[in-house]
């Protein structure tokens, strides 16, 4: 990061921090406002790993001021901010809107509804943490309805049901029910033949390009003017399985002239020759389309609010169609923009991580390559900190960007304190430059770095040095130079070996000494698994003794979730820097 970038990034870091301070009345938080930094300024994404070292000497600045200062420092910066902070609520301290004539219900009711075609990607994690954060503001009711009726096309994984509601449980909330439309099918087929009655659906045996013709035009299909008694008759064929896929549909009439031909004579039913996975669903070959399905559930379900895509549009317009006939009325609906996550290659789209995984490119959906919540929890993230990061993107109708930077800073904030540290050096893989095994002379038998530094009193880490040690390649000082081992203590190099010096930690106070990690020789073997893919080296003994999914900080090399201590080598994945 040159100059002016990191001039740039601490003078929007403090913008930022001085009006989240402001605004909560508390201490700025780094996992709070990096969020809304490198989404403000995307030129930052590119330095994201060391955006968290910037920024947050930055807070801490701030948190030193007191609140007139932060006021008065802010109006300085960013003048329109203080506006902005004036005409708010006072009490309003949710990074989240308030949901619309959420006053008007008894009870505020809102829904998940997943495809369980897999398991979930990053980017499905943002409906359970805003409408499950929205739950708890309004304490309201949330229900979790696997929307599954389509066993071709998005085809339902049998496993991901059970991971998906894994995956709410592991960012935090849970259901207050949960259903699976399936099941529900003869519940559909009732509101359609009731449908058919209120005159509001017909029975159509068109091509499907033949249809999209006369639709276009705002001509009207020659099956719409059938009589009830006909179309009863041949949905009843559709349901009994007479028609083969293809050859006939269950059309809602809506307006065949209207301005957006999307939503001219939807079809509500189709035939699909392909059996459900699940063993109680497997007869059913005529299956509602979701706008039919979704609508009718999200009544029956009492669903006062519906957060959905702003590509989905449409499927409120056509609902309402439904909804007028029955004479419902429409829940409220927030329309967001989609959500884009830097720092992977994998496209976020269960469709192509299932052809990676398959294909042997990913070994599976908690491959720390995969942009998923799976791949996230493995290496160690914690659930709220995806949460606060998908909270902070708010509900804006446009298209936005989440850092994953910012997840890594909330996840930061939550596991530092508590984490052990512990040394591993790196000698093949990406970004190493492999590792140099030198003897040492001279000093004592053994190293004993700190296992927090923040915390003396959680004692101190043995590390046996029996006749030689390794290094990071590039972190070996020039012949004759001195370098501190930390933990160990002042050594020099001289040709093959480390010699100790008897210095003491003054050289690195005042900055004449570079601090590295180190490790034993004969140290054990360890395999970290990183995004950029698999890095192979050697750690302290002591690595052995944490127990799978405890996490450790390598000391210069980032968080680590030990996967399996018993391996050989053993197994860490990478949480991040």
């Amino acid at each position: 990061m040159d100059d002016d970038v990191r001039e740039q990034a601490e003078e929007a870091a403090e913008v930022n921090a001085l009006y989240n301070a402001l605004k909560h009345d508390s201490d700025a938080q780094v996992g709070a406002i990096m969020g809304p930094l490198m989404g403000q300024n995307p030129e930052f994404r590119e330095h994201g790993d060391e955006m968290a070292g910037v920024v947050a000497p930055v807070v801490e600045r701030v948190n030193g001021m007191d609140a007139a200062e932060k006021r008065e420092r802010l109006a300085d910066l960013a003048p329109e901010r203080v506006e902005e902070l004036d005409a708010e609520d006072e009490e309003d301290d949710q990074a989240l809107p308030d949901l619309p004539n959420a006053e008007e219900y008894d009870e505020v009711r809102m829904r998940l509804a997943p495809n369980p075609n897999g398991p979930w990607h990053l980017g499905s994690a943002r409906m359970p943490a805003v409408i499950g954060t929205y739950k708890q503001i309004y304490d309201g009711w949330m229900l979790c309805r696997f929307d599954d009726t389509d066993p071709e096309t998005k085809r339902p994984d049998l496993d991901a049901y059970d991971e998906i509601l894994d995956a709410v449980d592991y960012l935090g909330f849970e259901p207050d029910e949960v259903i699976k439309a399936s099941d529900r099918v003869d519940i559909y087929y009732d509101h359609a033949r009731e449908l058919i009655d209120l005159g509001g659906a017909y029975t159509c045996s068109c091509s499907g390009e033949d249809f999209s013709d006369m639709k276009n035009s705002g001509e009207a299909c020659p099956h719409r003017d059938k009589d009830a008694e006909t179309v009863h008759e041949e949905f009843d064929a559709m349901v009994d399985g007479e028609y083969d896929s293809g050859e006939m549909v269950l059309r809602v009439k809506t307006d065949i002239e209207h301005k957006n031909p999307a939503l001219r004579d939807f079809v509500a039913f189709r035939m699909i020759d392909t059996p459900h996975p699940r063993e109680e669903a497997a007869d059913y070959r005529c299956w509602p389309m979701l706008d039919f399905q979704s609508g009718i559930d999200d009544h029956l379900t009492g669903i006062t609010h519906i957060v959905r895509g702003i590509d989905l549009q449409d499927s409120a317009k056509r609902q309402a169609f439904v909804y007028d006939y029955f004479g419902w009325e429409y829940p409220e609906v927030v329309h967001w923009g989609h959500v884009q996550i830097d720092a992977y290659d994998v496209p976020m789209s269960t469709s192509t991580i299932i052809e990676k995984i398959e294909a042997g490119e990913l070994t599976g959906w908690d491959d720390p390559r995969a942009p998923t919540i799976a791949s996230l929890r493995r290496r160690g993230i914690r659930g709220e900190a995806i949460v606060d990061a998908m909270v902070e993107l708010g509900t804006s109708s446009s298209n936005v960007d989440l850092a994953m930077s910012s997840i890594y800073a909330n996840n930061r904030e939550l596991i530092d304190e508590e984490t052990d540290r512990a040394f591993f050096v790196r000698d093949d893989g990406p970004g190493t430059e492999g590792s140099v095994e030198l003897s040492v002379s001279g000093g004592p038998d053994e190293g004993e770095p700190l296992v927090h530094p923040n915390h003396e009193d959680r004692g101190r880490r043995s590390i046996p040095v029996e006749g030689s040690v390794v290094v990071e390649a590039a972190d070996l000082p020039a012949d004759g130079e001195r370098v501190w081992l930390k933990g160990y203590g002042c050594v020099r190099y001289e040709g093959e070996e480390f010699v100790a010096t008897g210095d003491d930690l003054a050289v690195v106070r005042e900055g004449d000494v570079d601090v590295i990690h180190w490790a034993p020789a004969d140290g054990p073997r360890l395999r970290l698994r990183t995004m950029d893919g698999d890095v192979t080296g050697v750690a302290e003994p002591g690595v052995l003794d944490y127990e799978a999914d405890d996490l450790v900080q390598f000391e210069r090399v980032g968080f680590a979730r030990i996967d399996d201590p018993g391996d050989d080598p053993a197994v860490a994945y990478y949480t991040h820097p």
